[in-house]
């Protein structure tokens, strides 16, 4: 959604060169506080940050990680302050910062809730924005777009930051970006329930957001990022219309056009990374870490040309990978793909269709070597199991009740705070 631009220090350190492609990454996770009973949301993380700093301060530096508030009052996000070489060494990390979270929060009977979306908040009842600093850029928010929605104040993600340096790399990173969009939510749909409902998507996160700005449809344009490739480009094609767009519901300019533009892998020539932001937040770091490395590996092999080149990437269109990922979000890993020239793209030769979890085994076994255990762990697991969606379904069924509900999503709570796979 559209945020503050002071929500990542990652990239923005001083150095005598850029990071150049893959030299670091950053994530940001993002967790719901709910009471340890009821699992209703708790909108106290302006008390818990105060509890800290002895104000509600909207950062919290914790040496290589940081806290920070959100849009609404009860979503915390952990992040890694410092780029990262390698994603496996962030998830010890992430687990201390959600055991430490965890400890703050058990005196106000309070804990960290994992997944896409809260399964029974009521938005337009329950939202309570942050009032504290930046609080005049989200009461705008709010005003042109009324956050009291799913897309805005239910919805909980892990957003990748990649690093690129220079347009060439640019190029290459954003086009790989654009192709792989369409396939990610397989992996990592977690948000099935809303409102004690099975919504009919698996990732019902992505589709409440991709409704969540149409009074402003500039600002996400097709969700999957138009087709450019360089930074002249992209200032001309999609910040130029979001900052047209922007002047008339923000003549304050609150709102920087970086930061507006919500589509589904964002550009951030400040910082040298491109940030994706389709993945739902899983039910431990460790699965968290999985799917951003997984997704960084195939990012690598599409780059290097390890199947087609760089040229036939670029040639897709927005208008062509957007279909799909509709298709994913709302069937994740059971999505059938029966588009031959997209499966060509991953090296799958006279493959006239194929699912969306055969098509993820096939990159699994092309390079799993790559990943580090952790993560191979995860991943087949997740290939094994079927997405987050898919296992909390298994538990709650098509039709769940209030207590399935309760108990399913006390046990993801359980496993956010021991780091382990949801069976």
């Amino acid at each position: 959604m559209v945020t503050r631009g002071l929500e990542l220090s990652l990239y923005m350190q001083t150095r005598a060169r850029p990071y150049r492609l893959f030299e670091a990454y950053g994530l940001e996770l993002e967790y719901m506080v709910v009471d340890k009973d009821t699992l209703q949301i708790k909108p106290i993380v302006d008390q818990l940050f105060t509890g800290f700093a002895g104000s509600p301060v909207d950062d919290l530096a914790r040496g290589t990680m940081e806290w920070s508030n959100e849009l609404v009052n009860h979503v915390v996000e952990v992040r890694n302050a410092r780029p990262a070489r390698k994603q496996a060494s962030l998830r010890s990390r992430f687990a201390k910062e959600v055991r430490a979270l965890n400890a703050a929060l058990a005196k106000h009977n309070a804990m960290l809730l994992p997944s896409g979306a809260h399964p029974f908040m009521d938005p337009e009842q329950e939202t309570i924005l942050w009032e504290h600093k930046h609080h005049e850029l989200y009461k705008l928010c709010d005003k042109v777009f009324n956050c009291r929605t799913h897309g805005w104040s239910n919805s909980q993600s892990t957003h990748l930051n990649l690093s690129f340096g220079g347009d060439e790399e640019f190029g290459k990173l954003h086009a790989a970006v654009r192709l792989l969009l369409p396939i990610i939510p397989a992996l990592s749909a977690a948000s099935p329930i809303l409102q004690g409902r099975f919504t009919g998507f698996l990732d019902a996160r992505m589709e409440a957001y991709l409704h969540a700005q149409e009074q402003l449809p500039e600002l996400m344009g097709p969700l999957i990022p138009e087709a450019v490739f360089n930074q002249e480009d992209y200032y001309r094609i999609i910040f130029g219309p979001i900052a047209q767009s922007l002047a008339i519901h923000d003549p304050d300019q609150l709102l920087d056009h970086h930061f507006a533009n919500t589509r589904g892998a964002v550009a951030r020539f400040d910082r040298g990374a491109i940030e994706i932001r389709v993945i739902d937040s899983q039910e431990c770091p460790g699965a968290d870490l999985a799917i951003t490395e997984f997704i960084a590996v195939v990012l690598k092999a599409l780059t290097s040309g390890r199947w087609v080149s760089t040229y036939l990437q670029r040639a897709w269109s927005e208008n062509d990978l957007l279909p799909i990922f509709l298709q994913v979000i709302k069937d994740a890993d059971r999505t059938v793909i029966a588009n031959r020239d997209y499966l060509l793209m991953f090296g799958l030769m006279n493959q006239e269709y194929m699912t969306t979890r055969n098509l993820w085994q096939h990159l699994f076994v092309e390079l799993n070597s790559e990943l580090s255990d952790g993560a191979r762990e995860h991943i087949t697991h997740i290939l094994e199991h079927g997405c987050l969606a898919r296992r909390i379904l298994k538990r709650t069924g098509r039709e769940p009740d209030e207590g399935t509900i309760l108990s399913t999503f006390t046990e993801l709570a359980d496993c956010l705070e021991n780091d382990r796979a949801f069976a």
